[in-house]
């Protein structure tokens, strides 16, 4: 697993593709073992995520001029840098299929395959020169490889894979919008890890994980866990947000016993939404979220406590990876802002983006669904689904040149 942290990045890595793992199939209308995903048909086809919205990739800082390979909705892709902007194109040279990420920087602004020395602008992706040929060889600027949008925001690089590169959205549009009108410090980690993203994202927005799963996180050491909850799902400006009823300390299950996460040493949570409580950063009470843990399209979870608030974003790489892009922002400047900086190297990113988000990555990896038997708290799952199908977001599908993935059928 590759892990990088703002504080400390290592040289970025690409997944290495491992043997196919059982994936959802809508073939079969009936199983006895559970449900299929039919009732979500575009969500069922979106192994590869969705098209027409940026993706953050990485740190800025981790791009410099030497190529560095990504695959992002399972198109492969090369991110270069030129003095201060960063461009994507794709990793592929029409020649004979060489990757560009393996070539030569031999000319400020281009790239050359390394092969026979076929060089690209970067800017257009158009080939201006075919080094082995000429001058005037007749091919020159008669081929080009696609390019990217690329943003750089938050100290991460975004990459826009859709429909109209020529004039895409702003990257604000898919960037929460607390974090684009204020001030924050703050401290994260991407990695690339086994899994579909779908299983990712509904890990992440799952309402019954946590209360078993979590309940030997470090992070929850002092803190107690409900034993369930009485919860909703609410959407708000494109947001689809948990919203606690009733939380439920303890259970008496017949012929069982208590189940209770409640221990001499833990000390109860806060309420049951971010803004209620005592002493609310200024910032997150104005949010006026009524819930603490919020998903939005295309992969985006928005965890928010009352001084600070998390986000990860589920970014597909293949139908096998996902990269998990993960920060905690603090609404604050001067020493608060610095205060959190020293406490979050010094700990939250162990305990909190390493340790207890490592046992979500567990399950993501092991999950084989469907088939699968949902029950209640499985809601929060529905709800995704349910939205995708609504929303009708454009499924990805991979057709850049020297793709070896089957089209559907029905494309």
């Amino acid at each position: 697993m590759t892990t990088n942290d703002v504080s400390a990045a290592p040289a970025p890595k690409v997944a290495q593709r491992r043997a196919p793992r059982s994936r959802p199939s809508s073939k079969k209308k009936v199983n006895p073992h559970g449900n299929d995903w039919t009732s979500w048909p575009r969500y069922d086809q979106a192994e590869l995520g969705f098209r027409n919205y940026w993706y953050p990739i990485m740190w800025a800082e981790q791009v410099g001029k030497k190529p560095v390979p990504i695959e992002l909705l399972g198109e492969k892709i090369v991110l270069v840098r030129d003095n201060d902007e960063i461009f994507a194109l794709h990793d592929r040279c029409p020649h004979r299929g060489v990757p560009l990420s393996l070539g030569r920087r031999q000319y400020e602004g281009t790239i050359s395959c390394p092969y026979h020395g076929w060089t690209y602008r970067l800017d257009s992706g158009k080939m201006c020169a075919a080094l082995t040929d000429g001058p005037d060889s007749p091919i020159n600027n008669r081929v080009s490889v696609s390019t990217y949008p690329v943003a750089q925001r938050l100290g991460l690089v975004w990459v826009y894979v859709g429909d109209d590169t020529e004039d895409p959205p702003p990257v604000e549009r898919d960037i929460p919008r607390e974090l684009v009108d204020h001030d924050f410090a703050m401290g994260g980690r991407w990695d690339i890890r086994d899994g579909n993203w779908r299983f990712a994202a509904e890990n992440g927005f799952d309402e019954g994980h946590a209360k078993y799963l979590h309940n030997t996180a470090l992070w929850r050491l002092f803190k107690v866990m409900p034993a369930w909850n009485e919860t909703r799902v609410v959407e708000e400006d494109g947001w689809l947000i948990r919203v606690q009823d009733a939380v439920h300390w303890e259970a008496d299950f017949p012929g069982l016993g208590r189940w209770t996460n409640k221990r001499w040493w833990k000390r109860m949570p806060l309420p049951d939404a971010p803004g209620k409580g005592k002493d609310v950063n200024p910032v997150i009470k104005s949010l006026n979220i009524p819930g603490f843990v919020s998903f939005r399209l295309p992969g985006l979870l928005r965890v928010a406590y009352p001084q600070f608030i998390h986000y990860e974003w589920y970014v597909p790489v293949d139908e096998d990876h996902v990269r998990y892009v993960q920060i905690m922002v603090r609404f604050e400047d001067g020493v608060k802002a610095g205060f959190f900086k020293a406490k979050y190297l010094a700990a939250i990113r162990w305990l909190f983006h390493g340790q207890f988000t490592g046992q979500d990555a567990w399950m993501v990896d092991v999950m084989n669904a469907p088939p699968e038997k949902l029950y209640r708290p499985d809601l929060s799952l529905t709800a995704i689904r349910r939205h995708i199908e609504q929303v009708e977001p454009t499924v990805q599908v991979d057709t850049t040149p020297g793709s070896k993935r089957p089209l559907p059928a029905d494309a």
